[in-house]
């Protein structure tokens, strides 16, 4: 598909219930629900670095079970030994987008062993696809097109704008039904 292609789809948003945690009792709540999800959507946004040699750490991470997505504000929360244990969970299938980089940023925030990790982008290239990008599959497989326009707002912001969240949840939403398509 070429931009043109993908620029005339509907846009879509997830519609369903977000959380947005910035207290690790929220954490270990949200935690103990996602445990029981067999395929997260996976993605993390960070504060966008404007001058050469700046860096930031990721500021949410992203999790979307079938009818629910939850945003860790981890700039506020950390990794808490419940999150770092979802992702480390091997019975828990952690899909997104270029996500090698994701994970070794977080690590930095803590420690953790990753598992069940599928890189959809990596995927796409072994079945031959021309899109490796989610916006490219999103509109390839799901048939409808994902606004990128958040992704480099400030998400180290005190609050999170509604923009930012419904962009934020879409990202997690969107992997988890690329790999549901991919794979079901």
């Amino acid at each position: 598909m070429t931009k043109e292609e993908i620029n005339e789809l509907p846009l879509e948003y997830f519609s369903g219930s977000i959380h947005v945690l910035e207290s690790k009792k929220d954490v270990n709540k949200a935690c103990a629900r996602l445990q029981n999800e067999s395929i997260l959507g996976f993605d993390t946004e960070t504060r966008p670095a404007f001058k050469k040699g700046q860096f930031f750490l990721p500021s949410l991470l992203q999790l979307a079970g079938l009818d629910i997505v939850y945003l860790f504000r981890i700039n506020k929360c950390g990794l808490p030994w419940s999150l770092k244990s979802l992702l480390a969970n091997h019975t828990i299938v952690k899909t997104g987008v270029a996500i090698d980089r994701d994970i070794k940023d977080m690590q930095k925030i803590s420690d953790f062993t990753p598992g069940s990790f599928v890189d959809l982008g990596e995927v796409a290239r072994k079945k031959g696809l021309n899109h490796h990008g989610l916006r490219g599959l999103a509109a390839l497989l799901l048939h409808f097109r994902i606004s990128k326009g958040s992704r480099t707002t400030n998400w180290d912001a005190n609050k999170l704008t509604a923009k930012q969240i419904r962009y934020a949840a879409t990202d997690a939403w969107v992997s988890r039904e690329i790999y549901c398509r991919l794979f079901h």
